[in-house]
């Protein structure tokens, strides 16, 4: 369910410490997010694909989940500028686009970009449990983290019950139909779902509280901060004050 398809390489950004690039792609994304200067999201842009390439990650991997981000976006390019009350800019037959309107898309695609590449770049490169752990190097809120790694732990056994309480619905003949019967069986199959997913919890949380867990994970991986990390550290962090002082100063 979850494929971690760029966690594992050995470009310069996968050797980078877990907890630096938690940082850095943090802040990049909250930069990128308040920013609406298409100069400073055009080189924020520019950046996150240097760092793909940096990052040495397959090129159709990448392009397949921007179409994804894209696919939303480009709803967002159909609805927005001809609903967006502005200054008319063209007419499409009896609907008129309005200039704010198309700027307002043109932001969002540039931001959304951006900060998904960035975030690809930065926080897929590691595995969900390194993630976790460097969250809680980082002194982040334990539930947050705790919630992440046992969602990651379990996420694959609550899609086998699904899978489970499929095949159980295909093996009484089920066949989905735009009817109430097959609304009722879809909302019943969510219910047990739910349930089932709740029964697991309590079983795994007795389990472990029986093993002497105290709600805090241990990492017994040591995350070294070296020179190396350092270097890519200040360089990364200049490069997004930078963006900042670009938006809000210059």
């Amino acid at each position: 369910m979850i494929a971690e398809t760029f966690a594992f390489g050995e470009s310069p950004v996968h050797r980078l410490d877990p907890r630096l690039r938690v940082i850095v792609g943090t802040l990049f994304a909250v930069v990128a997010a308040l920013a609406d200067r298409f100069d400073v999201l055009g080189a924020a842009l520019g950046l996150a694909i240097l760092m793909t390439f940096a990052a040495r990650l397959h090129p159709l991997s990448v392009l397949k989940r921007l179409a994804l981000v894209n696919g939303l976006v480009l709803f967002l390019w159909v609805v927005l500028p001809f609903t967006y009350n502005g200054t008319p800019w063209f007419h499409l037959g009896p609907l008129v686009a309005a200039k704010e309107g198309v700027r307002l898309c043109a932001v969002i695609t540039l931001k959304s970009n951006a900060i998904v590449l960035w975030s690809i770049v930065f926080f897929s490169t590691m595995p969900v449990a390194t993630l976790g752990h460097a969250m809680n190097r980082l002194k982040m809120p334990v539930k947050l983290t705790a919630l992440l790694l046992l969602t990651y732990r379990y996420i694959f056994v609550l899609e086998a019950e699904l899978n489970q309480l499929v095949r159980a619905a295909r093996i009484r003949s089920f066949s989905p139909k735009t009817n109430m019967h097959t609304y009722r069986t879809y909302a019943y199959l969510v219910g047990m779902l739910m349930v089932r997913a709740a029964d697991r919890g309590e079983r795994v949380h007795q389990a472990m509280v029986c093993r002497g867990f105290s709600g805090k994970f241990y990492c017994l991986d040591e995350m070294e901060f070296t020179f190396r990390d350092a270097a890519w550290g200040g360089f990364l962090v200049l490069v997004i004050f930078f963006l900042a002082i670009w938006q809000w100063t210059l």
